[in-house]
């Protein structure tokens, strides 16, 4: 399968399309490999399209991520890609074990996407618990995570205080 001409083929995405091109990267990492060089195009559409199949494929085989968390990291610190590319790398990190060496990296993108009411919520929400799942490790963020949602959560939609009321009851 080309995934490039896969994602490209029909005028919009259908989860259908993104599904059959995610259960075909999962079946070789080279196939992974192609479906993130997608990813990480400077090709808007593609990449767009991408990020769905990255999601979807990671559900499916999370271990075939593990090489790419730097690469999900440095996609969250973007400003001009789609929304799509920055929500979907947060999913994914929200739920993968991020090695060690990428806390401090993640930590900062995290605290500086949560504070940014100009992104999309899903993306905050995702950071969110990014923030909360570093925090078992380093409970000293405890403190700016909490003061961050508090000073924040009058001013937020639902799914953002329904998420940090959750996280504020667990710190």
């Amino acid at each position: 399968m080309d995934i490039r001409h896969e994602l490209l083929a029909d005028p919009y995405q259908s989860k259908w399309k993104a599904t059959k091109v995610a259960e075909y990267a999962c079946t070789s990492p080279e196939a992974f490999r192609e479906l993130m060089h997608c990813f990480e195009s400077d090709e808007y559409r593609l990449a767009q399209r991408a990020a769905y199949s990255v999601s979807l494929a990671t559900d499916m085989h999370p271990e075939l991520i593990r090489p790419y968390i730097g690469v999900l990291i440095g996609q969250l610190k973007r400003t001009d890609v789609h929304d799509a590319i920055i929500r979907n790398s947060a999913r994914i990190l929200q739920d993968v074990r991020i090695p060690d060496e990428f806390h401090g990296e993640l930590m900062d993108a995290a605290f500086e996407i949560v504070g940014n009411r100009q992104l999309a919520i899903a993306i905050r929400t995702f950071c969110l618990t990014i923030l909360f799942n570093l925090s078992k490790i380093y409970p000293e963020i405890r403190k700016e995570l909490r003061v961050l949602i508090e000073e924040s959560i009058e001013f937020e939609s639902a799914a953002f205080v329904s998420r940090a009321g959750k996280i504020l009851k667990r710190i």
